[in-house]
């Protein structure tokens, strides 16, 4: 056979063919890859029609505006390459008929569900039990949806709203009538003014709350969450925030109408609340600091039943001041219409039971009275001042969902010396917020470790920057009003804690974990709840509800349609929810939440569209109920 060589012709022809093949090959491979990039990026860059008109008929645009009614409109989550539909064809039940919630009426419209005065009545009155949580039975469940007062306005923006709130938002006058000398509140034309006055504080809340500051430490981190008893509209606790001081108002739906709504009106931290028989939602050593101010809790009966309840809430160290009757009753008793002699009795009656819980008494001056709970139990053991039957024998001072109170003392963690402080000590304000809490230090909460502490923090620090670049007025103080209704270890709200809001940090009493001490350690605030039940507020008292793996946790609890009726119910109108879920919950969801006037889009995880978990942001449309007869 003769030797091909390089140059031949059936060589050269075999190169070309192979040549051929390559440029063939790699034309449909770039062509394949052009192609899809093209339809990605025209998919994820260009939302669907459908996707923007969901906000736009709500009255948003990317900016806070001014709709039609001169309310501010929520701006609807920015264009992003992390849209749920560019990246999932699925269905979202659009074929199917959407189930419309009608409007409740307008008897409805400040509805408390488990606050409500005619099912309160069939109570006993003995202890205020009337006065308690008494919610619906399934039956009663309202399936509408409840209305807004007609002329409703976009609240004011903090801080001033601390001042000011629209009287067509919560068309109550009285207090301003009945409280008008103690200045709480003053109806100027068609708003309320707070002047920051109070029962016991007719100067103000600013300089009420600078005699305290001479009486204990208020300016320097050491007092971070606070409680006040019998709030009034939460005077107090505005005024402390100006301290770095968070406070938990709560006071009971009683004749003094609507209190705790206009709190929260005024972007001010309030609950529905009362005591009577049974323990506060909130767990063991969570407050730094407790306030009465004349609020009229009786707190020398039933063997000291009250005072024993603020010793479980308080921290180790913590504070309790009381002011008005029947501090310095020699002065003061002309001015209370009640006789030396009831007044004597009724403080020596509270100094006996703040002995027998180990308290010092701080100091008396003028109508302030401040007593201090130990560190720890060691000194009080030894010299017998607490003896053992006295010693509450419940194993969990956190439990406080429906359990009634006790006469007794709420045993402290035990220490290895008398200089210790009882459960661990916590940082200062604001170093306490991302330090380690001693719960966690310490392995009492079970599951969670310093090392997962750290990684929820900054989880969370990256999902709120991206609700930062979906949701355009979080940082402008659009809002207020915070709920998280899965608080888990409150990393949501340290992440919260450079914008003007505030939040509710909510651990459901169904949870794996019972995180609600840990938050309160944090200097963080919350409360218990089972979101089978309505929570302890108005109608529209939040701006904006997050709701991470909720519905995952209720799913086979409750009917979650009711769940989502009660978060219609205490957001505000055009309110923003943000949901976090797998994609089946959350096409569930939207399919209700469209029969309820809300606006929404499923979004893709922060990471990408090959995350299980999905976004869900809804926006509830600005719409009000029609004025009765009585009212027009």
């Amino acid at each position: 056979m003769a030797k091909e060589y390089s140059g031949s012709p059936k060589h050269h022809h075999r190169l070309e063919a192979k040549r051929n093949r390559l440029t063939w090959i790699l034309g449909v491979s770039f062509l394949c890859i052009l192609f899809y990039v093209l339809g990605a990026w025209q998919r994820s860059s260009t939302p669907t029609t459908t996707q923007f008109s969901a906000y736009n008929r709500g009255g948003c645009d990317s900016h806070v505006t001014t709709s039609d009614n001169g309310n501010a409109a929520v701006g609807h989550p920015s264009s992003t390459n992390l849209d749920f539909a560019s990246h999932h064809q699925v269905v979202l039940n659009s074929s199917k008929t959407v189930n419309q919630f009608p409007s409740c009426d307008m008897s409805f419209s400040e509805y408390t569900p488990c606050q409500d005065k005619v099912r309160g009545r069939k109570f006993d009155r003995n202890m205020l039990k009337y006065r308690e949580r008494h919610c619906p039975a399934k039956e009663e469940l309202l399936r509408c949806l409840i209305p807004a007062p007609p002329q409703y306005k976009t609240p004011f923006k903090w801080p001033q709203s601390r001042d000011y709130a629209w009287y067509s938002n919560i068309p109550h006058r009285e207090l301003s009538i009945e409280k008008a000398i103690q200045n709480w509140i003053q109806l100027e034309g068609n708003r309320f003014r707070f002047p920051g006055g109070g029962t016991m504080f007719p100067r103000g809340a600013d300089a009420y709350i600078d005699d305290i500051g001479r009486l204990i430490p208020l300016t320097d981190g050491t007092i971070r969450t606070a409680i006040d008893t019998g709030c009034g509209v939460a005077s107090f606790g505005a005024y402390l925030l100006n301290r770095n001081i968070l406070t938990m108002s709560f006071a009971p739906r009683d004749t003094h109408e609507a209190q705790v709504q206009f709190a929260l009106e005024r972007g001010v931290p309030a609950m529905i609340g009362i005591m009577g028989s049974q323990r506060l939602p909130y767990p063991a050593r969570a407050f730094d600091l407790a306030h009465c101010s004349r609020c009229l809790i009786p707190w020398q009966k039933y063997d000291g039943l009250y005072l024993a309840e603020v010793d479980r809430i308080l921290r180790p160290g913590g504070y309790w001041v009381l002011s008005g009757p029947p501090i310095h009753w020699k002065k003061f008793w002309r001015g209370w219409e009640r006789t030396r002699e009831d007044l004597k009795q009724e403080q020596d009656a509270i100094e006996d039971v703040a002995k027998s819980l180990c308290w010092k008494k701080v100091i008396e001056k003028n109508d302030l009275s401040v007593w201090q709970k130990p560190i720890n139990h060691v000194e009080c053991l030894r010299s017998k001042v607490l003896k053992a039957p006295h010693m509450c024998e419940s194993d969990d001072p956190d439990t406080a969902w429906y359990r009634n109170l006790e006469a007794c003392v709420t045993p402290l963690p035990e220490v290895s010396s008398s200089d210790d402080v009882a459960g661990g000590a916590i940082e200062k304000w604001p170093e306490r917020a991302y330090a380690v809490p001693p719960r966690i230090r310490s392995g009492s909460t079970p599951g969670i470790t310093a090392e997962r502490f750290e990684e929820d923090n900054k989880l969370w620090k990256e999902r709120v920057a991206h609700y930062k670049r979906i949701i355009s007025p979080l940082p402008t103080g659009r809002y207020r009003n915070i709920m998280d209704m899965n608080a888990y270890l409150g990393g949501f709200a340290a992440a919260m804690l450079n914008y003007p809001v505030w939040v509710m940090n909510v651990v459901p009493i169904n949870s794996n974990h019972d995180t609600l001490g840990v938050i309160y350690e944090r200097g963080l605030i919350g409360t218990y709840q089972d979101w089978c039940e309505a929570f302890s507020t108005y109608p529209r008292t939040y701006d904006l509800i997050h709701a991470s793996g909720l519905f995952t946790l209720y799913q086979n609890r409750c009917d979650s349609s009711y769940i989502l009726l009660e978060m219609d119910r205490i957001l505000r109108p055009e309110g923003t929810v943000i949901f976090r879920d797998t994609v089946e919950l959350l096409v569930k969801i939207q399919s209700i939440t469209d029969g309820m006037r809300w606006k929404s889009q499923i979004m893709d995880h922060e990471s990408g569209p090959f995350n299980p978990e999905k976004i869900l942001v809804a926006v509830k449309t600005y719409w009000t109920g029609e004025a009765t007869q009585k009212q027009l």
